[in-house]
């Protein structure tokens, strides 16, 4: 798994792109886009429960980045500005009454052909009860899960985007890792590999 702040040496940074950008070379809005693309559509997932709706949720949040990049008034700081602005239209997602019911065990998930039926099956098992026990977390306790034990997130960038305390994060982290292993009673769902194959990007 790559880091969740992995950057190129040679990449410019999020301040010159942005300012670039709001020069003219809107071409260059591509490098934030590629930059976050990933983790923001996992990040996405987390909250919504939905591979469909995050995607759509993701790609709004550049466009409403993308229009509103002069309202970025700390450029240093864009990422922590662009995930609020995902993290707020995945919120709103949740509270249409429609979607309300959207749980992660409903997005079917492509077969590995390399598996064999034994395989398969104790895969799919496995991966629909940590599906079924994540979906029974509220987003909160699903989210701060997902950024720290899969995607990596050290605790003080969590604080940043997510413009909550580090106390407050980690107390989240721990009862969500406490509900998800109660309620698979083996545990594993604290294991990485098997959480994280949940939001592998598509």
């Amino acid at each position: 798994m790559e880091p969740f702040d992995r950057r190129l040496s040679d990449a410019p940074s999020d301040e010159d792109v942005i300012g670039r950008v709001l020069n003219g070379e809107k071409q260059m809005f591509e490098h934030l886009v590629g930059r976050y693309q990933q983790a923001m559509y996992r990040h996405a997932v987390s909250i919504v429960l939905d591979h469909d709706a995050a995607a759509d949720m993701v790609q709004d949040a550049f466009v409403r980045a993308y229009m509103g990049l002069r309202e970025c008034r700390d450029r240093a700081r864009f990422k922590g500005w662009l995930f609020r602005t995902l993290r707020n239209r995945c919120l709103d997602y949740l509270k249409e009454a429609s979607r309300r019911n959207v749980r992660l065990d409903d997005v079917e998930d492509p077969l590995d052909e390399a598996d064999g039926p034994a395989e398969t099956a104790e895969r799919n098992e496995v991966r629909s009860g940590i599906m079924r026990a994540l979906g029974q977390l509220p987003p909160a306790l699903r989210e701060a899960f997902v950024m720290h034990y899969v995607d990596g997130v050290p605790y003080e960038t969590m604080a940043e985007l997510l413009d909550a305390s580090v106390s407050a994060l980690k107390m989240r982290a721990m009862r969500a890792r406490e509900a998800l292993s109660l309620a698979l009673r083996d545990g594993n769902v604290t294991k990485e590999s098997s959480v994280s194959s949940v939001y592998q990007v598509r």
